[in-house]
């Protein structure tokens, strides 16, 4: 039986034919690189995995969309349409959800990736994840925020909407059922 955070053969394998599937399927994503080259980064690193399968698990639908010329590290994001369906109506980290006094949600978006494995999207990421396609566009996605906003009680997101990417902020504490996360993750 394995481990906590770690898959079985079966889930490993599926994984990695749906991860193929989808990398061949959306080559501009990621042009040059070559599936076998990141399937041996992958096969080499079972903990990265295990994130890989808890961010699709939760509706991420993460893809390669470039690799770190300095470590060779593949870049992973989430690149579902929409915010990931399993990570929505969260408000922004554990402080916000201290915070708040009734109607609090199941958890935080920080606090979820985190336990992935994985990282909120910088606002870098984010903006060249929607030059890649078009994401977010009836939903939004909490972003890593820098501490002099969050020290103030804000945090921020972004979405899509009239063919131009946001970035807002609203206060940690808030949850809406169509804003969740997206995550990214080094393999």
């Amino acid at each position: 039986m394995p481990k906590a955070n770690e898959l079985t053969g079966k889930q490993r394998d599926g994984l990695l034919k749906t991860l193929q599937a989808r990398f061949e399927a959306h080559m501009h994503r990621h042009a040059g690189l070559e599936w076998r080259a990141v399937q041996a980064r992958l096969e080499s690193n079972s903990a990265r995995l295990w994130s890989l399968h808890a961010m699709e698990e939760s509706g991420g639908e993460p893809e390669v969309v470039g690799i770190d010329k300095k470590t060779g590290e593949c870049l992973f994001v989430d690149c579902s349409a929409q915010s990931p369906k399993g990570r929505r109506s969260v408000c922004y980290d554990r402080q916000a959800l201290d915070a708040r006094k009734e109607h609090k949600p199941k958890s935080s978006a920080v606090e979820m990736a985190t336990a992935m494995g994985a990282t909120l999207l910088t606002v870098e990421e984010y903006r060249g994840l929607q030059e890649l396609g078009e994401f977010d566009t009836t939903t939004s996605s909490w972003v890593q925020t820098p501490a002099p906003i969050r020290k103030l009680g804000g945090a921020l997101f972004g979405d899509r909407r009239y063919g131009t990417v946001f970035v807002y902020h609203n206060g940690a504490e808030s949850y809406y059922a169509a804003r969740g996360f997206r995550c990214s993750l080094r393999v």
